[in-house]
């Protein structure tokens, strides 16, 4: 018997310290899930929520377009190629040097050598207006009208583009530098914190507005009609309300994209770099909508 109740004992003994050190397992644990609580709950505090969304662009920016409060932000300082983007201050600095917008102006072998190894309809010969020119680098992300453009701005092509960089530095674009007017190079740099100060200001031109979100165009060359649509298919959607848009791609900047937009009663400044698929920056943007309007639907019933 004797041997029996030491048994009994230390089977006792065993059982206190097995519930004792489950208990304090548990209780690790509910420490654990509370930090873990803890570090999740830190994004929302500082109102940058790219967390919450799954996004396939390596730099992602919504800003609030009159407080330029940042709503969602995924590596903004990041300094990337830019690629079309580049177009928006193009426009710009065409539109700043006043020019007559209907003087025709033809496409030369310096606009194709400037843009060599890219394709466009756009044949040596081609006389178009320089509001067709501008029209097309914006809605079509047409290369050889860009390069026309900066080719006949006073002093040249590289007046042009110290014009792009003097007009960065007015806006306070320290991460930015152009190297040409089209976007193919890849030197063109800039973060996603600088495009949505230059999508602020190029809203500011009322053809930049109309042009960059006109659903297509047709234009005649060398006696025939050329049919051109918008580079980005969201202007075409009823369900988008876009007040500025322009795309940008060459393979090492990846899929871009920046828009003025109205999402759940809010404008909107949407920066989107360096996105892998063809289609990824278009389901990013339709993603950040969607998140959008359900964080406004939550905070009305809130």
């Amino acid at each position: 018997m004797t041997g029996m109740q030491s048994t009994e004992r230390n089977l006792h003994h065993l059982e206190k310290i097995v519930a004792i050190a489950a208990l304090a397992a548990v209780f690790a644990l509910a420490i654990g899930f509370a930090q873990a609580g803890e570090m999740r709950a830190e994004p929302k505090k500082a109102g940058k929520k790219s967390d919450e969304v799954f996004l396939r662009s390596a730099v992602a920016l919504v800003q609030d377009a009159a407080s330029g409060e940042t709503i969602l932000a995924k590596n903004p300082e990041a300094v990337l190629p830019i690629a079309s983007i580049t177009k928006l201050m193009t426009a710009m600095v065409v539109l700043d040097a006043r020019l007559n917008l209907g003087q025709r102006v033809a496409i030369s072998g310096e606009d194709l050598e400037m843009v060599k190894g890219t394709r466009s309809r756009l044949r040596p010969g081609s006389v178009l207006t320089r509001d067709e020119l501008l029209l097309l680098a914006l809605m079509a992300s047409e290369n050889r009208a860009a390069a026309a453009l900066a080719r006949t701005h006073p002093g040249g092509a590289d007046a042009f583009v110290a014009a792009m960089n003097a007009k960065a530095q007015a806006l306070a674009m320290h991460d930015t530098h152009f190297a040409d007017p089209t976007g193919l190079s890849s030197a063109n740099v800039a973060s996603a914190h600088d495009l949505a100060k230059l999508a602020r200001a190029a809203h500011g031109y009322s053809l930049i507005r109309e042009y960059s979100t006109r659903e297509s165009a047709t234009v005649y060359a060398l006696g025939r009609p050329l049919a051109y649509r918008n580079t980005n298919g969201l202007v075409r959607s009823a369900s988008w309300h876009i007040g500025l848009s322009k795309t940008g791609y060459i393979s090492e900047a990846g899929r871009c994209l920046v828009m003025r937009v109205r999402v759940a009663s809010r404008e909107l400044v949407v920066v989107l770099l360096d996105s892998w698929g063809k289609y990824s920056r278009i389901g990013d943007a339709n993603r950040i909508r969607k998140w959008l309007e359900s964080s406004a639907s939550a905070g009305r019933r809130g």
